[in-house]
């Protein structure tokens, strides 16, 4: 048989340029500047705005998990990822730009906002599903888990430079209507009014837009194999045999099981991260954006790092070592609030005028999401390469429309618990125990697995 061959290491680089297109969407949007400015200057409080957002996650993560597994496998049988790939990426592009229309105060803003997230969010992860699906031809199986960790590490790098150049130029605090460093908003946009935090929509999209060209210029793609109608019968009757296949493939199945229930955990953990310390803690969009570029920096550090690990200790150990962080951060941050940490001891909590991140339990805040981010790019890099390690090579792309599925369908579940638990308890602690309960099972599951 002869061997594979590979593209060149240009077409690998372009590759790598999708996760930087992307990630702005993730850190600015969904995790840092959007999601908070939605809790605190949309929603009628934090604690409806941290319910709203679980909703509208879940039900994006519903239509992902319904229709992934589905389109993977018409496009295993289709041939091409590129016009999957355009597709998809117009939802986010649009869904991003239809942020800039939230305005506060208007009599839909909430509508509308989270019209648009959810949009962009099916667009971003359904056009991640086809870009990933390329990674088995661009470079050997012993080389798959630095390529999938150096491609997240390229993702938190655009997500930090992207935040970075928001903080500095866009979003303004609520009090001066200034950036971070004591200008008036860029594109004459009113700091008072935070046009800055909307701004990120239109933003993410038209970084998207510059960023992702050299995947679509440089990246070979497969050959178109039949027309659409053929390929979505072929596809379907493979993807049932995929689904019948897996009763006897315990250890691929019982991986997507756990990645089903850590991987939604993580993206809620990021979601709801923002939205929790603007509600304990009050923090504006400086406070919060300047967290994001601490996370991001250990969070591009963690990815690079995770891939040589993976490489030589294995994908499941990655993954586990990392859950079992997870979970004490997760405890950890139950056990902060503005006047205690550790559940128990008292202390002095943020006080007007103080300065950046001046009281105790703010600064074990930021302690915990530097831990979050050394250990989030490892857990999705090592899951993303094991699934390669683990799926046949022919299917790659209904596996990972099965590997969407399976970080998705708790997306409906999840977010919604967390939603659920808020609003009954009135407390946006009490929601991360759900997280924290995910976590847990899915540790357990990867142990199983070795």
């Amino acid at each position: 048989m002869t061997a594979p061959t590979y593209p060149p290491a240009r077409a690998v680089a372009a590759w790598v340029m999708f996760d930087w297109a992307a990630q702005p969407f993730f850190t600015l949007v969904t995790t840092f500047i959007f999601a908070p400015f939605f809790a605190s200057a949309l929603a009628a409080s934090p604690q409806e705005g941290q319910a709203l957002w679980g909703y509208a996650t879940g039900f994006a993560g519903l239509c992902i998990a319904l229709l992934s597994p589905v389109l993977g496998a018409i496009a295993d049988q289709a041939g091409g990822r590129k016009p999957w790939i355009a597709v998809f990426g117009a939802m986010l592009v649009i869904g991003c730009a239809i942020l800039w229309w939230a305005v506060p105060g208007s009599q839909h803003a909430v509508t509308i906002a989270l019209i648009g997230y959810v949009i962009a969010l099916i667009g971003a992860e359904f056009a991640s599903v086809f870009n990933n699906a390329m990674m088995p031809t661009l470079a050997p199986p012993e080389k798959i888990g630095r390529l999938s960790g150096t491609g997240w590490a390229m993702g938190y790098l655009g997500g930090l430079i992207s935040l970075a150049l928001t903080l500095l130029l866009l979003a303004t605090s609520p009090e001066t209507g200034k950036t971070l460093i004591g200008l008036s908003p860029i594109f004459g946009l009113d700091g008072m009014a935070r046009d800055g935090d909307r701004f990120t929509g239109p933003l993410s999209a038209f970084w998207f837009i510059i960023f992702v060209l050299p995947m679509f210029l440089l990246v070979p793609d497969r050959p178109r194999r039949m027309a659409l109608g053929e390929a979505v019968r072929s596809g379907l009757s493979r993807l049932r045999q995929t689904l019948g296949s897996l009763t006897k493939e315990r250890i691929l199945a019982r991986f997507l099981l756990a990645n089903m229930i850590y991987a939604d955990a993580l993206v809620a953990l990021f979601a709801f991260g923002g939205i929790y310390a603007a509600g304990v803690f009050g923090w504006g969009s400086i406070e919060i954006g300047i967290f994001g570029i601490l996370l991001t920096i250990t969070g591009t550090l963690g990815a690079w790092l995770g891939g040589k690990l993976d490489d030589r200790l294995g994908s499941r150990k990655v993954i586990a070592g990392s859950l079992i962080v997870l979970i004490f951060t997760c405890l950890g941050i139950m056990g902060t609030t503005r006047d205690a940490v550790l559940f128990i001891i008292p202390v002095v909590g943020p006080q007007p005028g103080d300065g950046l991140y001046a009281s105790l339990p703010e600064k074990v805040y930021v302690m915990l999401g530097l831990f979050i981010g050394l250990v989030a790019g490892p857990v999705q890099a090592a899951s993303r390469s094991l699934l390669i390690k683990l799926a046949p090579r022919e299917d790659i792309g209904q596996y990972f429309g099965l590997f969407a599925l399976s970080g998705k369908v708790t997306s409906f579940i999840g977010p919604v618990l967390v939603a659920v638990v808020t609003q009954a308890t009135g407390s946006q602690r009490a929601g991360l125990i759900v997280l924290l309960v995910m976590f847990a099972a899915g540790l357990l599951l990867v142990r199983r697995n070795d």
